[in-house]
């Protein structure tokens, strides 16, 4: 059985957007693990809520080195490979 595509729009219900909001947070915290264990890749995630917020994930502290030098927390040396 096939899922009928939704269509992307705001959701109107502020209960029930905080509610996908969590489902799909959660699904993405998970897919960001999953590559970063399946693939051996540095991955990092940054999520703000609606109400403000930050959910994040970083595979290594590289990640955090690339996010703190893209922020310009001036952690790096410029060379983010």
């Amino acid at each position: 059985m096939v899922r009928g595509k939704t269509e992307m729009k705001r959701i109107e219900n502020a209960t029930s957007r905080q509610v996908t909001f969590s489902k799909r947070r959660n699904g993405l915290l998970k897919k960001a693990f999953e590559l970063s264990v399946l693939c051996d890749a540095e991955v990092g995630l940054i999520v703000f809520s609606p109400r403000g917020k930050l959910y994040e994930f970083a595979s290594a502290s590289s990640s955090f080195r690339c996010c703190s030098c893209f922020f310009g927390f001036g952690l790096c040396d410029g060379d983010l490979t």
